[in-house]
């Protein structure tokens, strides 16, 4: 699959923002955009009037980077927040939102999604009891998530469940740390989401 699989922060520097790719580095003075908050490249430095189509472009960028998903993919997601009742624009962030693998790094199991995202797919949780390795799966109120008796002792997740504490937990799921286990009680809402994405530019894009 064409995923990317070069430096994470040279993302951030070319969404200019801080999209938290690399878990628990981005909090600490090693992070990279706050080392050079400018563009990656020769020209970097260089500031261009950005058009509207490119201003919209980058904001459906910095979004589908964020969740580490390809653009058919975001794609899709989109024309299924269009289908739904209510804003597009909140609809798209609260479906990817839902996604397994940000749940699973939202409630402290893994440093990153793309962490969260591998560790999915080798099987390390179950949801409602049931062993997952699909990341996209949507968790809905009343799922439980939690890790496999045998894979607790995983470093990654040790680590992770250390530094959950720097970027809190949102108020939709609920943690238990010590039984590796965590429950949606809501869905996210726009207001749940820290994501400095202005989703009506994405919208305005796929609308032409």
């Amino acid at each position: 699959m064409a995923r990317y699989t070069g430096p994470k922060c040279r993302l951030c520097r070319r969404e200019g923002a801080k999209l938290f790719l690399k878990g628990d580095r981005c909090f600490t003075d090693k992070c990279a955009y706050e080392r050079r908050p400018y563009a990656p490249g020769q020209h970097g430095r260089i500031r261009k009037k950005m058009s509207d189509y490119a201003v919209q472009l980058r904001e459906k960028q910095k979004a589908r980077r964020v969740y580490g998903i390809l653009e058919e993919q975001f794609r899709s997601y989109f024309a299924e927040a269009d289908r739904q009742k209510g804003v597009t624009g909140a609809n798209l962030l609260i479906n990817l939102e839902r996604r397994m693998d940000n749940v699973i790094y939202r409630m402290g199991f893994a440093n990153s999604r793309d962490q969260a995202r591998q560790m999915v797919r080798h099987g390390l949780f179950l949801l409602n009891g049931r062993r997952v390795s699909i990341p996209s799966i949507q968790v809905r109120v009343g799922d439980v998530v939690e890790v496999r008796e045998k894979n607790r002792q995983v470093p990654v997740i040790q680590e992770a469940q250390q530094v959950i504490a720097r970027r809190g937990c949102p108020s939709w799921v609920e943690v238990d740390g010590a039984a590796f286990k965590g429950k949606v009680n809501a869905m996210p809402t726009r207001e749940d989401i820290q994501l400095a994405v202005n989703e009506q530019l994405i919208v305005e894009l796929y609308s032409k």
